[in-house]
């Protein structure tokens, strides 16, 4: 939501009588922004406890509490009230005041822990919820005790929208060039650009990763927009369970897969704005089912590749947490983050072993982020495409192939003649090999039930044997690790053979 939706969604729930309301958020300088603006249109004073200082007016709000000596208005600078750090002191003193205030306590959840605090603030919310007033609590991750959630309610802050990153971009641009006399060269359609490629950050990472972009040569240009992405994509790797792959750096090869390319052909202008003139839905997303190592990762990055969009692959292993609520969290957090960089790919590998099986041993909890994925998926409304793919189609609920789940469910084979002759080709130049000097079709055909992840490593197999006896890699070297390998339509057959039974009859062919 942008500022101005935010301060309407909060003031209402203040006005409606709602006495504690709780963002789980770190960026505090954006809690400050808005608790400022709320506070002015409902001319009501703003206060904020912390454990180092206590209780204080907020810099920059011209309201105090008449009742107390120590208020005195700041702009400046915090103006802490005496006997106040304890947090129970700090209770005890707001209900001293006898008056109307927005009350920001920040980092104070595990203060709720004693029994006092928790009752004193019990009875403050009862008594000073119809008085206009509201108690704010901000943390990174905030768990409320029973016989209080029940008071609270949750104010979902968002990240930065495109407006305040513009602000924010703007901001620094002048900044830099004030301070450290950097060239700025960014203007028009360029600016548009650096602001999509922040989406997704906090404003105190957008601001990092603008100056280090533009301190690293002294000019501030189109070229940071790389170093922009970049910067973003070690961020989401270390703070959250997505991982970026930028459209610059997404250098997917993929051969056949031509139903597929033809369905991405068509459904590409859902995103056009021809589309959205006659109110046409963007594309939802797509299951692959298939046999492993036949190419499903890669079609997933050649998705967006082939429509140029960013790539956020979901990290299923660290989805799940030990703490309760902790992995429902983490999965909010993630689509949250997926939705604020729309319009994108997002892509969920072996969504099998994310959602799938639902047994007793996890409480539940794999049901419940399956049915939160369903329901996101039905009624996402950002352009954010979902690529699912699954290896072990028995495994998968049957609600996730229901018809219209996804736009399509694509089955993908083992590789036929002409697609194996891609496999090798791409391979082989890939490793800057001539391809004239090998017998493409003997390849072909000793490669049979290969699957293309099969034949990748049969060909990193025969260099490193070509190197180590310092000769060059041909066909017959190639064909021999062909036949030292055991595919898997050979170790695993019937379930090979099973999973081809099944899909063949229910799903569109890939290839």
């Amino acid at each position: 939501m942008s500022l101005l939706q935010n301060i309407h969604a909060l003031k209402t729930f203040i006005r409606s009588f709602h006495p504690i309301i709780v963002m789980e958020t770190v960026e505090e300088e954006r809690v400050a922004d808005l608790l400022k603006a709320v506070t002015k249109e409902l001319k009501t004073p703003l206060f904020e406890w912390t454990t180092n200082l206590g209780l204080a007016t907020t810099p920059g709000t011209k309201y105090a509490p008449r009742t107390n000596e120590y208020a005195r208005p700041s702009v400046n600078q915090a103006v802490p009230f005496e006997n106040t750090v304890e947090a129970l002191d700090a209770l005890k003193y707001i209900r001293g005041m006898e008056r109307a205030g927005i009350f920001w306590l920040k980092d104070f959840s595990s203060d709720l822990d004693d029994p006092k605090v928790l009752r004193e603030l019990r009875d403050l919310a009862d008594a000073y919820s119809l008085m206009g007033s509201a108690f704010v609590l901000t943390g990174e991750s905030i768990t409320l005790p029973k016989s209080i959630a029940h008071d609270a309610v949750y104010f979902e802050l968002g990240l930065p929208d495109e407006d305040e990153l513009y602000q924010t971009l703007s901001e620094m641009m002048r900044e830099l060039k004030h301070r450290y006399r950097l060239k700025i060269s960014l203007q028009g359609e360029d600016l548009n650009d650096f602001v999509h490629a922040l989406s997704g950050m906090t404003l105190k990472q957008a601001r990092q990763a603008i100056a280090y972009a533009a301190l690293i040569d002294g000019e501030l240009n189109r070229d940071d927009i790389l170093k922009v992405i970049h910067r973003k994509a070690q961020i989401l790797k270390e703070e959250s369970l997505l991982e970026l792959y930028p459209v610059e750096e997404n250098k997917a090869m993929l051969g056949g897969f031509v139903g597929l390319k033809r369905w991405l052909n068509q459904a590409k202008v859902g995103f056009s704005a021809a589309a959205r003139e006659v109110n046409l839905p963007s594309p939802k997303g797509i299951l692959i089912v298939g046999v492993q190592g036949c190419g499903k990762s890669l079609a997933a990055k050649t998705i967006a590749q082939q429509w140029h969009l960013p790539l956020l692959k979901l990290d299923a292993g660290r989805l799940y947490n030990k703490y309760v609520g902790e992995s429902e969290k983490n999965f909010r957090q993630a689509i949250k983050l997926a939705e604020s960089m729309a319009p994108t790919v997002l892509w969920i590998d072996e969504i099998e072993k994310s959602f799938g099986g639902g047994s007793d041993g996890d409480g539940g909890l794999s049901l419940r982020l399956f049915g939160s994925f369903l329901t996101w998926l039905q009624e996402k409304s950002q352009e954010v495409f979902v690529v699912a793919t699954a290896n072990d189609l028995l495994q998968l609920p049957p609600e996730l192939l229901r018809k219209g789940r996804f736009d399509e469910i694509f089955f993908v084979d083992l590789p036929n003649t002409q697609e194996r002759a891609a496999i090798f080709t791409i391979h082989l130049k890939r490793h800057h090999q001539d391809i004239k000097s090998f017998d493409l079709k003997a390849l072909v055909t000793a490669a049979r039930g290969f699957s293309g992840a099969e034949i990748e490593q049969a060909i990193i197999a025969g260099l490193y044997q070509s190197l180590y006896e310092q000769k060059k890699l041909e066909t017959g070297s190639l064909i021999q690790q062909i036949k030292n390998t055991v595919p898997l339509s050979v170790s695993r057959k019937e379930d090979v053979e099973k999973l081809r039974a099944i899909a063949s009859e229910r799903f569109v062919s890939a290839r």
